[in-house]
């Protein structure tokens, strides 16, 4: 009777006459068809075949009725059957928490539909976060876990047999990821707003308090001096050196850097951590100063336009492909850095230290922080300010021990 098509996703109403209830009747459903797989959708409307055979020339009110109630439900299934196309981001299990049915009540359904859009998306990394999350959930709930049961005391329950494994920190953003799915089942209407556990007076997630991980100028330095008869080490400590001279660019950005990102003189890239969450393309661009231009003579790719700087990519790569190589690297710097960081005695080096390094140096000398939030690609001085607490933190406790430095 009605029929909808978009992207090889086809929705359509029919009577099912797989199943027969007493009265000899057969239910009217809503069919999504995609990928060779069909999915239907109950209506709570029950026909005998002639009468469906009959219901789009009838004109009696009872058929009338029975049209519009047809209608509205293909129109909403179809509605955000057509959302979800819009944005790639079509699977079955998408569309079944939209629409709140049985198979998208439960927290493990809404985890896998994530994954699988943030897949379509190539958002990989977060969708591999998502993944952890559903074994969490898994491991601590079962393999069917309704939203309905997803209640402050369930949660206080994952959160103390996290804990004995994970960091607070840790803990703190599978919660979150918990919560984003709370709120797109109210969205969805899945759930009511009166069920949702998290927020003041109710489950308040925790934040682990982030160890010091900007470096001093002197230790900077050290690490600049650092000369190490191994070229591996030394590649991967230029990758470093790099990182923190422009802007404290992570590892993923560095990277994917082609020779088409030099404009006069300067770096400029988009951070891919946020190109899609905020509506505001933010350029951000790092002067590329002879340290950073005899990193990329010495390790760097032939400079042709379209080449990366780098010899890591090859641009032929899936989204999971490129991931992996960030990975690999980002283990390969850390590696590194860490052994350097022992002979030096400045303790653990990441590729986070070289970013965290950038703010807090910038800060030290008294740069004004809107300069270090554009510089970080941070599109609000919030973030910013909680980025550098803990060195605000430590600058507070050096000036009040001057307070009483004639003792």
């Amino acid at each position: 009777m009605y029929h909808y098509s978009k992207d090889g996703i086809v929705v359509s109403t029919v009577l099912d006459a797989r199943t027969i209830n007493k009265e000899g009747k057969y239910p009217v459903k809503i069919k999504v068809y995609y990928q060779k797989k069909p999915k239907y959708y109950s209506i709570g409307i029950c026909m005998a075949k002639e009468d469906w055979n009959k219901l789009p020339e009838s004109k009696s009110s009872e058929s009338r009725r029975i049209r519009q109630a047809i209608e509205s439900s293909f129109s909403l299934v179809r509605m955000n059957v057509e959302a979800l196309a819009d944005k790639g981001t079509f699977s079955f299990n998408a569309l079944n928490l939209r629409l709140g049915k049985a198979t998208g009540d439960t927290l493990n359904n809404a985890i896998r539909a994530k994954i699988e859009s943030l897949k379509n998306e190539e958002r990989i990394g977060t969708m591999q976060f998502y993944q952890t999350t559903l074994v969490m959930v898994e491991e601590a709930g079962g393999k069917d876990i309704p939203f309905s049961a997803i209640t402050v005391e369930w949660l206080q329950k994952c959160e103390r047999l996290w804990t004995k494994t994970r960091s607070i920190s840790t803990i703190g953003m599978h919660m979150r990821d918990i919560r984003t799915l709370m709120n797109e089942a109210i969205r969805a209407g899945v759930i009511k707003e009166s069920q949702y556990p998290f927020g003041k007076g109710l489950y308040e997630i925790k934040t682990g308090v982030g160890r010091k991980k900007g470096l001093s100028k002197k230790q900077i330095k050290a690490i600049f001096d650092y000369k190490s008869e191994n070229e591996t080490t030394n590649r991967y400590k230029d990758l470093w050196i790099f990182m923190y001279l422009c802007n404290g660019i992570n590892p993923t950005d560095m990277l994917n850097l082609k020779y088409s990102n030099i404009v006069d003189g300067e770096i400029c890239f988009v951070r891919q951590k946020t190109e899609r969450t905020t509506k505001n393309r933010k350029e951000i661009r790092a002067i590329i100063s002879p340290q950073i231009q005899t990193i990329i003579d010495k390790w760097g790719n032939k400079p042709l336009r379209e080449n990366y700087i780098f010899p890591y990519m090859k641009g032929n790569e899936t989204a999971i492909e490129r991931k992996a190589i960030v990975r690999d690297v980002v283990k390969r710097i850390n590696k590194r850095m860490k052994l350097i960081g022992q002979e030096l005695g400045i303790g653990d080096i990441t590729t986070y230290t070289a970013r965290h390094s950038f703010a807090t140096v910038l800060k030290r000398s008294g740069t004004n922080i809107s300069y270090i939030s554009e510089s970080l690609g941070h599109t609000d001085l919030r973030t910013t300010e909680a980025y550098l607490a803990s060195f605000e933190k430590e600058e507070r406790s050096k000036n009040t021990q001057l307070l009483t430095s004639f003792l």
